[in-house]
């Protein structure tokens, strides 16, 4: 039996199991209203229901919490309201920084987790800081994985008292999405609080068992919100975006560009009931404000991955995750025009959109390595998720994406399923592909087709976790809108972990031993790699976490098996309020990949956050890779990123931005010609003014410079300069 059927036959027969009940909370409704200012003077919140955080879930396995905490909510016909009183015995020890959204989570802060379908799903998450920076996140149970790119729009306020800090939040339940039913609603709620000291500790309302691979389970329960108001639910957001950049070739070189370019958009957003939203976005602007992370490896074939930061892409982009990423939207590379409906049935959920791409951008898969190609023509592009829920622990899926040009063609199509219940669960995929490419691009096959599969079982407790998984992937196989930059292949992997937890005033508070052996065909039997890899860690005093990784493998390349190992040490810790550091260094015998031969690689990556006062913030990260072979360095790659910003206010930032790269080669120790020097340099300059995530004004610019065997000094290649508006409408 394939690993999908028996993932499928696991869950029908363990599907019907119960799940456990949680106590729950009447939601008092009020007319009164509130200021939301950090003050908890309101005459309101003496009819709210109070929530206390008694429990300490993390280090501590739900022991009673050092320092209260209570949460109160109430709601009016619009909005849900929540306080925070949360108390410490010396505030001086209050962590708290002026950041930008979504930047405070290694502050004191407090929150919720919403799953308003009350179905362990999927929890919408809002987290504010003791000045009232907010942190709002979309959590997926299936994965584990919280997603800040979704903002949400929603008020809070924060303030530092005597006896610790006040917390004030107003969610419109225009934000939120949940059942179109008539009377009272039941949602689960999760009370949160971090408290980093020493020691991170994180608090909670109700007690979540360490182990086990489900948080939104143990949620609490509130019953209320009857005939609730959501407005028009309708958001109209026009766009200007104005650049002008220009590039040359030479130190001497004329600057040529296309002058100033102004570019008008519109993102218009309706949810016409709680369980639909339709979003429409016509000439959008899909301008990059926030650089891309500094990457280079010279150690792999595979193309690298980048995330996607557009907002029209990210929000709801949890609709259409499954086990095979067959959605990577930075693949859309500069649509015209775009529409995504997205919404909850009573036993499932939906997704899907379609653009029309300027340009084609494909990522060519293959046994070894990966890249990108560009056909400079139009696409249109169709992707469609669905996901029904036969009961809490089962779910079945479909997922279809399609892109079509002139003489050009890809669509995809699979069913999913997963099962979960307490420390069990069981994954499975199918896919299959369908492809016709232009002969211009020379692909040795034209119309290639082909099909993927995946099965997983992973088991969590409070001491051991294991995993097993098994894939394969057709060599004809494409995925255009995904990333999935390997194909003919078939992989298994079998990995387990056991916990230790000092619960007895100990300064290591964990330790955790992990180890994993997988093997990888290709799809005519050769083997690519039999690796197995070990890790040592601990968690310890000033939040740190380090250890020791080792990795053995044999591994294929260019007609020959190499035999490579690695020793990595690892270790970041936070010593003081507002500093995080941290490290690695790896060493041991490699494949250089350009030259097909082994030599001794080295690896090294330093990264640091300081925050200097309460608004300035540096983040800086530097690496390190070189291989040495044949007595020489064959080559040595540097490369670093450097963040620095100024929170004015918390609605005003500046952000100054440098990233580097320097990569030197030994020619005589390559067959092709190669550079001796290489060398890049880029810097961006933004000031943006943020009244809400809608309504904002970007304005900055874009300095770069490179050289090379041929441009022996360095001299600047590019620059531009960028206005963005843009206005959030609610008619």
């Amino acid at each position: 039996m394939t690993p999908i059927r028996t993932a499928l036959a696991l869950a029908a027969l363990l599907a019907a199991l119960p799940v456990l009940a949680q106590e729950t909370t009447r939601v008092p409704h009020t007319g009164s209203d509130i200021a939301i200012d950090g003050r908890l003077d309101d005459a309101a919140w003496a009819q709210a229901a109070p929530i206390d955080l008694p429990y300490e879930i993390s280090p501590a396995d739900s022991t009673p919490a050092p320092v209260r905490t209570t949460m109160r909510i109430v709601t009016t016909r619009d909005a849900l309201y929540l306080s925070f009183h949360a108390l410490e015995p010396d505030p001086s020890q209050i962590r708290a920084h002026l950041t930008d959204r979504d930047g405070a989570f290694r502050d004191d802060f407090v929150g919720v987790m919403l799953d308003t379908f009350d179905d362990h799903r999927r929890a919408y998450e809002f987290f504010v800081n003791p000045l009232g920076v907010q942190m709002d996140l979309i959590r997926e149970e299936a994965t584990g994985n919280e997603d800040d790119s979704w903002d949400g729009l929603w008020t809070s306020a924060g303030r530092i008292t005597a006896e610790g800090y006040d917390v004030e939040i107003r969610i419109p339940f225009s934000t939120l999405r949940f059942r179109d039913t008539a009377g009272a609603r039941r949602w689960g709620v999760i009370a949160f609080r971090s408290y980093p000291r020493n020691v991170r500790h994180q608090f909670a309302n109700v007690k979540v068992p360490r182990g086990g691979n489900c948080l939104l389970c143990h949620a609490a329960k509130i019953e209320g919100m009857a005939n609730v108001q959501q407005g028009r639910n309708l958001e109209i957001v026009p766009t200007l975006t104005m650049t002008d950049a220009q590039s040359r070739n030479s130190r001497d070189g004329k600057w040529q560009g296309d002058g100033l370019q102004i570019e008008p958009g519109v993102d218009v957003s309706w949810a016409p009931s709680p369980n639909l939203t339709l979003n429409a976005t016509v000439n959008p602007d899909f301008s990059q404000v926030e650089s891309d992370q500094a990457q280079l490896d010279l150690t792999s074939n595979f193309a690298l991955y980048f995330p996607e930061k557009r907002p029209f892409f990210m929000e709801g982009a949890d609709y259409f995750n499954t086990p095979f990423q067959v959605l990577y939207t930075r693949q859309i590379a500069n649509p015209d025009y775009g529409l995504r409906a997205t919404g909850r049935t009573g036993s499932g959920a939906y997704g899907a959109f379609a653009a029309r791409d300027s340009i084609t951008q494909l990522l060519v898969p293959g046994v070894l390595g990966s890249g990108f190609e560009i056909l400079r023509q139009p696409a249109d592009v169709f992707v469609g998720r669905y996901r029904h829920d036969l009961n809490s622990s089962t779910s079945l899926g479909l997922v279809a994406t399609a892109r079509h040009g002139d003489g050009y063609r890809n669509d995809v199509a699979g069913v999913d399923g997963r099962w979960q219940h307490g420390r069990h669960t069981v994954t499975g995929q199918v896919l299959r592909s369908e492809s016709t490419y232009p002969l211009a691009l020379g692909f040795d096959d034209a119309s290639p087709a082909g099909n993927a599969a995946r099965g997983e079982y992973s088991y969590d407790s409070r001491n051991w976790s294991m995993s097993s998984w098994y894939e394969q992937v057709d060599p004809g196989f494409r995925a255009d809108l995904g990333f999935i930059g390997q194909v003919g292949y078939d992989k298994a992997l079998l990995g387990g972990a056991r916990n230790w937890f000092f619960d007895n005033g100990s300064k290591i508070s964990r330790m955790q031993l992990y180890a994993d052996y997988d093997i990888t065909h290709r799809f005519d039997g050769q083997l690519l790699e039999r690796e197995l890899e070990a890790r040592l860690s601990f968690n310890g005093p000033m939040q740190s976490n380090f250890g020791v990784h080792g990795m053995t493998r044999a591994r294929y390349w260019n007609g020959q098996l190499f035999d490579e190992a690695y020793v990595n040490l690892f270790a970041n810790l936070t010593p003081r309020s507002g500093m995080q550091v941290g490290g690695n260094f790896r060493t041991g015998p490699q494949i250089d990949i350009a030259a097909s031969r082994r030599g001794q690689g080295r690896f090294f990556n330093l990264y640091g956050n300081l925050s200097l006062g309460r608004g300035l913030n540096l983040n800086a990260d530097i690496f390190q890779q070189s291989l040495r072979r044949d007595g020489g360095t064959a080559f040595e790659a540097t490369v670093l990123d450097t963040r620095l910003a100024w929170q004015l206010d918390p609605r005003q930032r500046l952000r100054l931005t440098v990233q580097a790269s320097n990569v030197d080669k030994d020619p005589a120790l390559y067959a092709r010609p190669v550079n001796r020097h290489a060398r890049n340099v880029g810097a961006q300059l933004v000031y943006s003014y943020k009244v809400n995530p809608r309504t904002a004004v970007y304005a900055g610019g874009t300095l770069g410079g490179f050289m090379d065997d041929q441009h022996r000094d360095l001299f600047a290649s590019s620059r531009g300069i960028f206005v963005k508006l843009s206005y959030g409408w609610q008619p």
